[in-house]
């Protein structure tokens, strides 16, 4: 199957997972424990049915909006995701390409195979750098420095991951980072030849933007597991959260958050935006799927923050469901690696296409002209199971 003829996500997870040696794939798939989470996500938006309206004029629809202080040709933001490096030779920069082309938001990760100053001179429109917070908090302050100089619109603190999951299929293919040829993985790695010769032919793996500081991979190849437990500060708290927030002075998302009681802490702290999300099911297991959390953290904390839903959209009808709910926008990650997976920077462009046609033919057939439209009477909650 060529990306032509992927018509949905599913279409380009299929491909990816033939292309991708199956540690590799299985490090993008996977969640923890039981992934019941990461299941849950995608399955939580079937809770939710959506009520057209009809006899409208819908002759013009636009999906163009503002989040975290940007305009968006659509509520879609492509969520941080860390090495992209894994997945594609030409990496970060061809999802920053592709949202440029796209007019989205695009969101860089601390864990970035390319650097915050690399990934800023390919994508001048709409752009997010997302911090974890190291035990080394000379690098938090240089992040802040570094995004500023760079053009970023957006700083992101990422508050879910300071304990790394239990990834249990990371532990049975054996996934390590950077990816190296072992007796588990040989036989993987050489039934998957292109992605191994770009391999050969381009094997930085470095964290581009800790590496210089924090290169914990310089002493050998080690599981992210290893990775987030040695290297992500486990102290941090409300105080530091605020203190970043005005060291940054500019629009300021926090991701992770499910709780209401989070989310009035995140105002409190001064927070621009709640990214709903429990991390794609890769971290706490049996936590609620984001879309669910957006009606009680919409109620505790009014119209005082931007909620961001981060976490099982596959579907231009479930960013629907999520703006009827309350939301601001949506992002995703799997999706677009997915994409970039199967066919590198053409594989994301068409799969931001296929959002974007989803979304306005959607948002037309229920009778709505405009993404503030949308409200709560175009979504309704039903508690029977599909057939």
């Amino acid at each position: 199957m060529s990306i032509n003829h992927c018509y949905n996500v599913e279409d380009f997870r299929r491909i990816a997972r033939r292309r991708l040696p199956a540690p590799i794939f299985h490090y993008l798939d996977g969640g923890s424990d039981n992934e019941w989470s990461l299941k849950n996500n995608q399955a939580a938006f079937q809770k939710y049915q959506l009520i057209p309206e009809y006899l409208r004029d819908i002759s013009e629809v636009s999906l163009a909006t503002t989040v975290l202080g940007s305009k968006l040709a659509a509520p879609l933001i492509l969520s941080p995701t860390g090495m992209s490096r894994l997945f594609h030779h030409d990496k970060e920069f061809a999802v920053a390409k592709a949202s440029e082309s796209a007019g989205l938001m695009y969101s860089l990760s601390t864990l970035g195979t390319s650097s915050i100053e690399a990934v800023a001179a390919v994508k001048p429109g709409p752009k997010m750098f997302q911090v974890y917070i190291h035990k080394d908090r000379g690098l938090t302050k240089e992040f802040v420095i570094r995004a500023k100089a760079a053009g970023y619109d957006a700083l992101c603190l990422t508050v879910d991951s300071v304990v790394a999951g239990n990834r249990e299929r990371d532990k049975r293919t054996g996934f390590e980072m950077p990816p190296r040829l072992t007796l588990k993985s040989l036989a993987s790695f050489a039934l998957h030849p292109h992605w191994t010769f770009n391999l050969w032919r381009n094997p930085d793996f470095r964290l581009a933007n800790v590496a210089h500081r924090q290169d914990a991979l310089a002493t050998g190849p080690m599981s992210v597991i290893e990775y987030v437990n040695s290297q992500y500060d486990r102290t941090v708290t409300w105080e530091q959260a605020g203190w970043l927030i005005k060291q940054w002075g500019g629009p300021f998302a926090i991701k992770g958050l499910q709780s209401p009681n989070d989310a009035r802490l995140a105002v409190a702290a001064g927070a621009s935006a709640i990214m709903l999300s429990n991390h794609g099911g890769r971290q706490l297991d049996c936590t609620p799927a984001p879309v669910d959390c957006i009606q009680p953290v919409r109620d505790a904390v009014g119209n005082d923050i931007e909620l961001i839903v981060d976490g099982g959209v596959r579907r231009g009808t479930d960013a629907l469901k999520a703006l009827a709910l309350g939301a601001d926008a949506v992002s995703f990650g799997r999706p677009y690696l997915y994409a970039l997976a199967a066919g590198g920077q053409q594989g994301v462009n068409r799969l931001l296409d296929l959002f974007r046609a989803e979304l306005e033919r959607g948002l037309a057939l229920l009778g709505c002209t405009s993404i503030d439209d949308l409200c709560e009477r175009h979504i309704q909650r039903h508690n029977h199971r599909l057939p």
